[in-house]
């Protein structure tokens, strides 16, 4: 899969402008503000339906202006296609050639790609919902049916929710039993994934570190594997005490993802240097996976390149895009060739 450009309008900074991109690894530069990672928040946008800087989609509208729009043309499996999604402060647009979606949730599989922001740190440092999004966003890339049982775990825990906060149980089990059943298929997925990232991890986190690196990943869920054709009854038991709290305690939006390093907590022992290192690792082997369960090359993307590793893993790192396909970097260090990019706009390229 290649993008070949991209067009936006009244996004962000841009008030109108097309982005042509090649094959192989293009380098986006400007200074900090020019509007670099904003292309970058526009394929994922159009990836995934989602920003990952802001959950609110009336903040991507240009200043002054009613609307915005994005615009993708790539090639998949050897056919030209296009994907736009168009926001009015109300209404969203969806267009994936000539089909109308009316979800974000549509589009999720379409342009298959991976970022690596410097917000991954909180992968390690931040809270399970972090861990678990990143997860949700791995396979709801790759599983329509995972989208599917994910939407339908969180409906009927918003149901049953409301029935705490009121003291009521009536119809509560049917909701319970919606929510057992699509909880075991989010965890056996979940179990999946991480069983095969975690080799493809300690693999790239020894590349990358020269052996010296050694992380591992561990799926803990709130709910053991043990009691999982018991869900509806942990539920029905746990009733009592969340009809005073108003909330669901155990189910699949209470799991994480545990990082170790050398088989202890990597937040904790881990340095700074060692968990950009297991960052990397982490995407990489995102990559590697989703290539394999999508049968196309997926979009690689690093936010801000020269923050992430020190220059020595950074070489490392560099060598190995050379082999993922098409690859968009953004540094504010001026480079040879790429695209140069001030104030929302395409300069001539530097080279």
């Amino acid at each position: 899969m290649e993008v070949s450009r991209l067009i936006l309008r009244n996004f962000r900074c841009y008030e109108e402008a097309e982005i042509p991109f090649i094959g192989g690894v293009n380098l986006i530069h400007g200074k900090n503000g020019a509007g670099k990672t904003s292309l970058l928040e526009a394929l994922y946008l159009l990836s995934t339906g989602r920003s990952f800087l802001t959950t609110h989609l009336a903040n991507l509208i240009h200043r002054d202006s009613p609307h915005f729009y994005v615009e993708a043309h790539f090639i998949r499996d050897g056919v030209e296609q296009m994907l736009s999604i168009g926001f009015d402060g109300k209404n969203r647009r969806i267009h994936y050639n000539n089909t109308l979606f009316q979800n974000f949730s549509n589009v999720l599989g379409i342009l298959p790609s991976v970022l690596y922001s410097p917000k991954d740190s909180t992968l390690i440092t931040g809270t399970p919902q972090e861990r678990r999004r990143f997860l949700n966003i791995q396979l709801a890339q790759t599983d329509p049916l995972y989208v599917h049982h994910l939407m339908r775990y969180h409906k009927a825990m918003k149901h049953r929710n409301a029935l705490l906060k009121v003291k009521s149980e009536a119809a509560i089990e049917t909701w319970e039993q919606m929510m057992g059943d699509s909880a075991r298929f989010l965890m056996h997925k979940r179990s999946e994934l991480i069983e095969l990232l975690r080799p493809k991890v300690e693999a790239f986190a020894k590349e990358l570190s020269g052996e010296e690196d050694h992380f591992d990943l561990h799926y803990e869920p709130s709910i053991s594997f043990k009691k999982m054709d018991q869900i509806e009854e942990l539920l029905a038991k746990q009733r009592h005490k969340e009809l005073i709290i108003g909330s669901t305690l155990i189910g699949p939006h209470r799991d994480d993802l545990h990082i170790t390093y050398k088989k202890r907590d990597a937040k904790i022992f881990a340095s700074e240097g060692q968990k950009r290192t297991c960052i990397a690792a982490l995407k990489m082997a995102e990559w590697e996976i989703l290539k394999e369960q999508t049968e196309t090359t997926p979009l690689f993307a690093i936010d801000d390149f020269a923050v992430h590793l020190d220059p020595k893993r950074s070489e490392v790192l560099q060598e190995r895009l050379n082999h993922l396909g098409q690859v968009l970097l953004t540094s504010p260090t001026f480079l040879s060739g790429g695209l140069h990019i001030e104030n929302g706009k395409l300069l001539q390229n530097i080279s």
